[in-house]
């Protein structure tokens, strides 16, 4: 989900070494903007056409035997499928890191978040976040890490 923390714990992966892969960061690169300000057709463009390139990436970074970070929602459990099956191809390890939060915490979060303009900040409004929340296919049974996370805050 945006604002469960994806990007914070895939930056802390990069600094051990992985390298980490974005497709928000690709669109960004190519138009400077935050995909929300774009026609929502061209943003899907620019998004199919990222991953594409991130496929790409991924495969040579398999090859590579380089470890990688996927900073990605793999909101579905087919999209999750289809990336597990192409990195077990290349004779690779997969790992689902899930981070669990409520509706409210991530509320707060991209309220905050949506107040920055860089790669890692598309806006997100509450209506959509509600559509995502709601069709989000939470990894079970999938060989999924959970990380609960905890934040205090003054009610």
């Amino acid at each position: 989900m945006p604002g469960s923390g994806k990007s914070t714990y895939a930056r802390a992966l990069e600094r051990r070494g992985y390298a980490r892969l974005s497709i928000d960061e690709i669109v960004w690169t190519w138009t400077g903007r935050d995909g929300a300000e774009l026609d929502p057709a061209e943003y899907e463009h620019l998004k199919s056409t990222a991953e594409q390139r991130l496929w790409g990436d991924l495969v040579r970074l398999m090859k590579a035997k380089v470890p990688i970070v996927i900073d990605y929602s793999f909101w579905s459990r087919g999209t999750r499928d289809q990336y597990k099956a192409a990195i077990e191809s290349y004779g690779c390890r997969w790992v689902i890191v899930f981070l669990p939060a409520d509706l409210e915490t991530l509320r707060r979060r991209l309220a905050i978040r949506n107040q920055r303009n860089d790669a890692n900040s598309v806006t997100v409004s509450d209506d959509l976040l509600e559509r995502y929340f709601a069709n989000f296919q939470e990894p079970v049974g999938e060989g999924e890490r959970v990380i609960f996370q905890f934040s205090a805050h003054a009610d």
